[in-house]
């Protein structure tokens, strides 16, 4: 089977390398460079780096197309409309990491620890011009840990996508996908970015949900930072790890003594 892959993001880039590693892929699809960060500097986009690394040719159309035929065409984190005609034209297979129909759109790992979620899981599904609606070909569960934070899901996601293929691909057959339970998970937006500090719980859950790619923040000892490692101890919420704006992370400790009269 000729593969390629459509990616964007971290887990792309991560999906990209285990796949290369069991299979000839014959290129990569993603977007364009784009402006990133504060100094809003152009950068390829975190799959692009991972194929140049491997040796995979790389494509950037402003709109989706296939340079070349190919069977079929992994998408993960792609983050483009797909239009139907283009779908004719292989089998498209996308990797959610959720249990699909929980948590539909672009952000099921951070709204699954914001909620609380026990577990979460990948979904292998065919891809379809509704989001994330297509027949399920795979799927698999586990445990999201009170130490879990989105890295460390998203790490896990891509491994588990990348076995869950390895089934798949020689013989991929679909089951329909169910509307019950089906939950969208909303674009992470600035205000999800507050910490509540009278809510311990969902200010803990909001740390872990927003890191390591995109922070939470509260204002602290009187200024504003970005938490990216924080615990409960008996209820509380306690920092472990910040970041004052303009400054590198440091240990809440650290902070502390630094803003200290």
């Amino acid at each position: 089977m000729r593969l390629a892959v459509a990616a964007t993001a971290p887990i792309g880039a991560d999906l990209l390398e285990r796949l290369a590693a069991r299979h000839e892929l014959a290129y990569l699809l993603t977007r364009p460079d784009a402006a990133r960060g504060r100094g809003r500097k152009v950068a390829p986009p975190p799959a692009k780096e991972a194929a140049k690394r491997l040796g995979i040719a790389v494509h950037q159309p402003e709109r989706p197309e296939l340079p070349e035929p190919v069977d079929a065409v992994i998408v993960c984190a792609y983050g483009v409309y797909i239009p139907p005609a283009l779908l004719d034209q292989a089998l498209w297979m996308n990797v959610h990491p959720s249990l699909l129909p929980r948590w539909r759109g672009a952000a099921p790992v951070e709204r699954a620890i914001l909620a609380g979620d026990e577990e979460t899981g990948v979904t292998i599904h065919r891809t379809v011009e509704a989001l994330d609606a297509g027949p399920i070909a795979a799927q698999e569960a586990f445990p999201i840990g009170a130490d879990d934070d989105a890295g460390t899901i998203f790490a896990r996601s891509a491994e588990v996508a990348a076995r869950l293929l390895d089934a798949v691909l020689p013989e991929p057959s679909f089951t329909p996908q169910p509307e019950e339970g089906m939950t969208y998970a909303e674009k992470i937006g600035p205000a999800d970015r507050e910490l509540d500090l009278a809510d311990p719980i969902d200010a803990w859950r909001r740390v872990r949900a927003l890191s390591p790619h995109i922070g939470a923040w509260a204002m602290l000892e009187g200024r504003r930072v970005t938490v990216w490692r924080a615990h409960l101890e008996d209820g509380v919420f306690v920092p472990d790890e910040v970041q004052p704006e303009g400054r590198t992370r440091m240990s809440y400790d650290e902070f502390r003594r630094g803003v200290r009269p």
